[in-house]
């Protein structure tokens, strides 16, 4: 498939409209979550940071899209899916992978809608950044790699992304690891304000909101996306190297649709597509998950999250909370990699 998209002929979806009544309680946020007693991060020895790579990434027809994904471990092994955040990409996983390849894991891990070297494979298709969207392309992703099941874990969108297909799908899951726990939400449930602290966490999304914003985001993508790096892991010493490894992931023509979508369709000022409306009911309905599961949280999260007491009890399957110290921020994955793969390795044992 031709990675060439016709720029011209890409649109993203909805338009905006009012402002007023906005919510964000996907998260829970009245408050920011406390650690308590907290695992300390193991460093991980070897390669100096940045410097470590997946080697060849791979494609594949899935869905709509042509799907850039990195695969370590033995092809006949036990399979996890790991997905990353946003402004992450899949060398979030990069000290992950090796720790579950050895220990006998598939490991896939690939780059969401907008990312890297994934493309969608039809010009006309809408640059749609909702949850449900990037839910079923996992599903679609297990489909076209002939995957029945697998442990899926991530982290910001891909732990909200995770979450989905642990709740609608859970045939499909042997078990969650989800980065700040329950994620899902829906436009209902974001028109409810939260206190001002919490809504100036999200700055970023009322920036998103506006033309302006969009506008500022395709201009000043580079030092945008590193300065979100350095806000949600305030005690996170990344080099340039490590940052610069990730950021060619941005360079792909449909990540500023992608990302001002998510937003805005979030917030209610833009449509998702029609097909996904069942699917979405559903998630607004805050769907229990029922499969094994591990939630986790950094002691230095510097982005919006949710105490773990609210979201224990939309776990209803077998569960453990862990806390991680030693100033982990919101990358847990790249900045805490052994407790990550812990986690992952440890969910189909509880």
């Amino acid at each position: 498939m031709s990675n060439t998209v016709n720029a011209q002929r890409r649109r993203l979806l909805g338009s905006t409209t009012a402002l007023a009544g906005i919510g964000l309680l996907e998260l829970g946020l009245g408050s920011v979550a406390q650690a308590g007693p907290a695992r300390q991060a193991a460093a991980v020895a070897g390669q100096s940071p940045g410097s470590a790579s997946f080697g060849t990434i791979r494609q594949i027809d899935a869905g709509t899209l042509n799907v850039g994904y990195a695969e370590v471990g033995p092809a006949n092994g036990p399979v996890a899916i790991l997905l990353h955040g946003w402004p992450y990409d899949i060398y979030s996983f990069v000290d992950v992978a090796p720790v579950l390849a050895k220990a006998g894991y598939r490991v896939i891990v690939p780059y969401l809608r907008g990312y890297g070297s994934t493309r969608f494979l039809s010009a006309e298709t809408p640059r749609n950044g909702q949850q449900a969207a990037l839910a079923v392309d996992v599903i679609a992703l297990m489909d076209a790699l002939k995957i029945d099941k697998a442990i899926i874990a991530g982290f910001d969108w891909g732990a909200r992304t995770a979450d989905i297909v642990a709740a609608l799908w859970p045939e499909r899951c042997l078990g969650l690891v989800s980065v700040s726990g329950y994620l899902i939400g829906s436009q209902e449930a974001n028109r409810k304000p939260l206190p001002p602290q919490a809504e100036l966490q999200w700055w970023y999304q009322f920036y998103f909101a506006t033309e302006r914003g969009a506008a500022g985001y395709a201009a000043n993508l580079d030092s945008f996306n590193r300065l979100i790096w350095q806000l949600a892991s305030p005690q996170w010493k990344f080099d340039d190297a490590t940052y610069r490894r990730s950021a060619q992931s941005f360079d792909n023509p449909d990540h500023v649709a992608i990302v001002i979508h998510n937003y805005r369709w979030r917030l209610g000022l833009a449509q998702g597509e029609p097909h996904f409306d069942a699917l979405e009911k559903r998630l607004a309905a805050a769907p229990k998950i029922s499969v094994p599961t591990i939630t986790m949280e950094g002691d230095a999260n510097g982005a919006p999250h949710p105490k773990p007491a609210a979201y224990a009890g939309m776990f209803t399957g077998k569960y453990r909370h862990r806390d991680i110290g030693g100033g982990i921020g919101h990358n847990l994955p790249q900045e805490a990699p052994r407790a990550f793969a812990d986690a992952v390795l440890e969910v189909v044992k509880l």
